[in-house]
């Protein structure tokens, strides 16, 4: 098996020759899709809507690369699409479902609940309805530094925040995470 080589996949993304553009596409597909889907099903919770987006990032990906410059890193590009993907669905969920803003995290924890795809045990039940407490920015700073463990370099490109503003919404996230985790 070949491992995966950013800088060769590129130029081959960058050939006039479509078949080394699509297999070099395929790689990235292949390399990056475990990390983008666990990404978005942080944020939308839903495995069927999980694989949509994905299916959506990779689309929007494959129809834009030219637009890529090669400033930042591929995978913050590609983050950048997924993260953007997720929160427009899921301000289409809301509005679709007219969920006001007090009642998206009682939305949100039945959709966990009611998810058949959920593996996890009861205390990872519990951090995962802690974490759908957070403000939007917090959980998905929260989701990208704890699961992923992104450098707050990567985190600030993607989500065009200052580095200290991210430390400081982790710090607040992971505060009242453990608040919620020590009731009851």
């Amino acid at each position: 098996m070949k491992l995966y080589n950013e800088e060769e996949t590129l130029k081959q993304l960058k050939s006039a020759d479509p078949n080394l553009q699509r297999k070099a596409f395929e790689q990235i597909v292949s390399f990056y899709s475990e990390k983008l889907y666990r990404q978005i099903r942080k944020m939308v919770l839903s495995h069927d809507d999980t694989n949509d987006l994905l299916q959506n990032t990779f689309i929007k990906a494959w129809m834009n690369i030219d637009l890529f410059r090669g400033d930042a890193k591929l995978s913050t590009w590609l983050y950048k699409i997924a993260v953007n993907e997720s929160i427009t669905f899921l301000n289409k969920q809301h509005a679709q479902n007219n969920i006001s803003i007090d009642d998206k995290d009682a939305f949100l924890v039945e959709r966990l609940e009611g998810d058949e795809y959920f593996d996890g045990d009861a205390l990872q039940m519990k951090l995962q309805k802690a974490i759908l407490t957070l403000p939007e920015k917090q959980k998905l700073v929260f989701n990208m530094r704890y699961y992923e463990e992104m450098p707050y370099e990567e985190m600030s490109e993607i989500l065009g925040t200052s580095i200290g503003a991210l430390k400081a919404s982790y710090h607040h996230a992971a505060k009242k995470i453990e608040e919620f985790l020590n009731r009851d």
